[in-house]
């Protein structure tokens, strides 16, 4: 599905498949001397591309998921004391083995901060899951090359318009109270950080204009509220006991907030 969206998107792809023995050099890059210009090379790693899949990301461990967050937050990785920028254009998707956790090395809260989504898949229905197998057959079939819908100068103008989507003050403060309010509840261990409310500004300002809309509405804050926060705040141990669910304490939290006029 990532490579996929890389292909719609005229972007560079690169996939890095996490495992424990995975070093951090094996995702920036290293330097290494070349014999024959006696000189050291740099030679740059898969992160510097335009979209990275960083899969089951959690089957390595913090020291080298820790090479992804200089890139996340800044734009930029830094190889023996180089610094080098990455592409304007530049986004992480990671996925994480929800099955076996024999082995796994759950992401610092840290790390999971500098994710603006968690999203959950889950199985297909009947129908969905038919068309899926029919079409995978008639691919092997009748292989199609995909055509991008975009081009750089697209991409970049459409995230332009975005930014120009207006967020009014009484819409800001929305935010920021359902933000505060996770870290004041008594079922909820670890609130929200201020990463979390900038998320939910920008992924809002997405939303509406894909909404065709130049303003946010308090809807497009709770359409985004759950993926933004769901992997952001952590339920306390007797919540969790009672059985809580993430997903349903943020939508109450939510509609606990009142909305702007």
């Amino acid at each position: 599905m990532v490579k996929t969206l890389a292909s719609l998107l005229d972007s560079s792809f690169s996939r890095i498949q996490f495992t424990p023995d995975l070093l951090p050099s094996d995702i920036t890059g290293s330097s290494i001397y070349n014999m024959k210009e006696h000189a050291f090379q740099t030679l740059k790693g898969p992160i510097f591309t335009n979209v990275l899949l960083a899969d089951e990301i959690n089957r390595t461990p913090a020291k080298t998921q820790a090479a992804l967050l200089e890139a996340m937050e800044e734009k930029q990785v830094t190889i023996q004391g180089e610094t080098y920028a990455l592409p304007d254009f530049f986004f992480v998707a990671a996925t994480q083995n929800p099955i076996e956790f024999e082995g796994t090395y759950p992401l610092p809260e840290a790390q999971q901060d500098r994710f603006f989504f968690k999203l959950k898949i889950d199985f297909p229905n009947l129908a969905e899951e038919t068309a899926v197998l029919q079409m995978i057959i008639e691919e092997q079939r009748n292989p199609q090359e995909l055509s991008a819908m975009f081009t750089n100068e697209t991409l970049a103008e459409v995230q332009k318009k975005i930014k120009e989507v207006h967020i009014s003050n009484e819409i800001a403060d929305y935010i920021i109270k359902i933000v505060r309010k996770t870290r004041e509840l008594e079922h909820i261990q670890y609130g929200a950080s201020t990463r979390a409310a900038i998320a939910i500004a920008k992924t809002a300002q997405a939303w509406a204009y894909l909404d065709n809309r130049d303003y946010i509405t308090p809807d497009d804050v709770k359409v985004v509220s759950i993926p933004s926060l769901r992997h952001r705040i952590q339920l306390s141990p007797y919540a969790e006991l009672e059985g809580s669910d993430i997903d349903e304490t943020i939508q109450e939290l939510v509609g606990s907030i009142a909305v702007p006029r």
